[in-house]
């Protein structure tokens, strides 16, 4: 259902009969092909990510890495518990860095990392 709400126009919701059912596979089609490209991009991200892995020294990477992998977007607080919040932020900015991770919110204070 998704892929299809997020394919179809209002002016096709107008349509009836064979119409809409033409305007549906049309949108299907568009959704899947989208949904596939952003599916290709996050799992090349991911696999980035599990490439830099060994790089990262501090205790309890592993672990944050899979915090990564499997949620959409961190703050570097949700890391406290496996590493100290100065030893957090530093990862998050050295993931930045290596291109494994993106800073989310563009701001200073509390910004949010993900792929």
């Amino acid at each position: 259902m998704p892929l299809l709400a997020n394919g179809l126009a209002p002016r096709d919701l107008r349509r009836e009969g064979d119409d809409l059912r033409l305007a549906c596979h049309r949108a299907m089609a568009r959704a899947a092909t989208q949904a596939a490209s952003l599916a290709q991009d996050l799992a090349r991200r991911a696999a980035r990510l599990h490439a830099v892995t060994p790089k990262l020294r501090a205790k309890g990477a592993g672990a944050a890495v899979a915090l990564f992998l499997t949620q959409d977007a961190l703050a570097p607080a949700a890391l406290t518990r496996l590493m100290s919040d100065r030893a957090a932020r530093r990862l998050c900015d050295r993931l930045v860095a290596l291109g494994a991770l993106r800073e989310l919110t563009g701001r200073d204070s509390f910004r949010l990392y993900g792929l």
